[in-house]
């Protein structure tokens, strides 16, 4: 059974930094794209960020571009979400999500941690 476990949220002033954790477990995590999501209050959960499994390749949502940086460690089981220059509009709860396919570019599966929040004060 896929467990992802985030960390790393809390409260920070505009332009600000974050770095975000995930630890993955009952996963073949080194075959495993991954991705970051985001839900603010009353909006649908949003696409951020992915990296796939090779960490060759990296995708990002217009919206954190530039600002956002996705990484991973296979040697620690964890992907990373490195967030700079943070705006209120980031403020949401981030949850990490294991990719459906081993050795397969990224696609969501339903395997999502508990999510960490982020609050962003102007």
């Amino acid at each position: 059974q896929v467990q992802l476990v985030e960390s790393g949220g809390g409260l920070v002033q505009a332009g600000g930094s974050l770095r975000l954790s995930c630890a993955a477990s009952g996963l073949t995590f080194s075959w495993t794209s991954m991705g970051w999501y985001r839900q603010a209050p009353g909006r649908e959960r949003e696409f951020v960020a992915s990296i796939s499994w090779s960490g060759d390749s990296t995708s990002y949502a217009d919206s954190v571009k530039g600002r956002f940086t996705i990484s991973r460690d296979n040697a620690k089981n964890t992907v990373n979400l490195q967030m700079n220059s943070l705006k209120p509009e980031d403020t949401a709860i981030y949850y990490c999500n294991a990719g459906v396919r081993y050795r397969s570019s990224y696609a969501p599966s339903a395997s999502w941690g508990q999510g960490t929040q982020v609050t962003v004060s102007s």
